[in-house]
């Protein structure tokens, strides 16, 4: 039997050691609150982020250059350049002359006028194979100013017109802009050298402009169109 003594020192005791019991956080506790949400470290870097670099946009091809028109033929007023490959002296810009000819080095002389730049090129090639191993040669038109013919008086834009293939009286009055109020359409005239004289060709515009094909006329070049 606990003598009343100790009975005091129980009862003054117990209220403090329950107390601190219930301070202290229970192990089991704490462990797995740590195992649940771990912290990260203070020295922790965040991952970047990698993405894919936009693509470059695709750069447009150059456009390729056009061929050359083998079909035309070359007249006097012209101007071709004469590319000979690996040959800079003998390539050039070269004006045909009303004769026809142009001057090529070491060849001299040549008959342009009345070929197309493939057959030209051709010759030109076949004569430097006296003076050139295997010579390359292209011919290139400049400026064609051997097919224009010239539009005078009552007409929306007077002036040189370049001729296209086949291009008749009234193609070359609608590629003006047409007649204008005061033309005198029973009147119109073409002038045309032809052997080293000048004829004067008249036009039926009307009957042309009705569907006369006859009456409208195939120019040449040079001609000279006349609306009074």
């Amino acid at each position: 039997m606990m003598k009343p003594g100790n009975l005091l020192m129980v009862a003054f005791l117990a209220p403090a050691l329950f107390c601190h019991a219930q301070d202290k956080p229970a192990s089991g506790q704490s462990a797995a609150q740590n195992l649940a949400a771990p912290s990260a470290p203070a020295s922790a870097k965040p991952v970047a982020q990698i993405t894919a670099a936009p693509a470059a946009p695709e750069l447009a091809k150059p456009a390729a250059p056009a061929a050359a028109d083998n079909t035309y033929v070359i007249g006097a007023a012209d101007v071709i350049t004469v590319t000979v490959f690996k040959e800079p002296t003998l390539s050039g810009s070269l004006l045909v002359r009303p004769d026809g000819m142009i001057s090529v080095p070491l060849l001299g002389d040549v008959k342009a006028s009345g070929k197309t730049p493939l057959q030209l090129a051709d010759e030109i090639a076949a004569a430097l194979k006296k003076y050139v191993n295997d010579p390359n040669v292209s011919i290139v038109l400049s400026q064609s100013n051997s097919k224009i013919i010239y539009m005078l008086g009552e007409v929306s834009k007077p002036g040189p017109i370049s001729m296209t293939p086949g291009m008749t009286v009234l193609q070359a009055i609608a590629t003006t802009g047409g007649l204008t109020q005061f033309a005198s359409t029973k009147k119109i005239y073409i002038l045309r050298q032809q052997d080293g004289r000048q004829q004067k060709i008249p036009v039926r515009y009307k009957q042309a402009l009705q569907g006369d094909a006859a009456l409208n006329l195939p120019l040449n070049p040079g001609d000279t169109i006349v609306v009074p």
